[in-house]
């Protein structure tokens, strides 16, 4: 059975940049056959696409769009998430999810992915 471990969350000043890291492990979860995503969620909020690998690339919410960067070192079986020019409502837990690549799938629900993490706290000070 696959399990996702993310690192790197923590407390930083608007404007500020954080890296998060996921690593998967086990051989359910291939970097030939999965999508890597990360969701987050804020207190009393739904949960949030922030952005996924495609086959064409990187996919990207709308409020993280030109901040935020996800790259795949598919050596490490790990997903990266860079995010520059942080700001207080980017505060939230934030989880790296994994899901099957499936022609026509909508790589920014949460329905699509089978694997989740444990989740990580980022907080960003005003």
């Amino acid at each position: 059975q696959g399990q996702l471990v993310e690192s790197g969350g923590g407390l930083v000043q608007a404007g500020g940049s954080l890296r998060l890291s996921c690593t998967a492990s086990g051989r359910s979860i291939s970097h030939y056959d999965y999508a890597m995503a990360w969701f987050r969620q804020a207190p009393g909020k739904e949960r949030e696409f922030v952005a996924a690998t495609s086959w064409s690339g990187g996919i990207y919410g709308d409020s993280v769009k030109g901040r935020f960067t996800i790259s795949r070192d598919n050596a490490k079986n790990t997903v990266y998430l860079q995010m520059n020019s942080l700001k207080p409502e980017d505060t939230a837990v934030y989880y790296c999810a994994a899901g099957k690549y499936s022609s026509g799938s909508d790589y920014t629900s949460d329905r699509v992915y089978d694997y989740w993490g444990q989740g990580t706290q980022v907080t960003v000070s005003s």
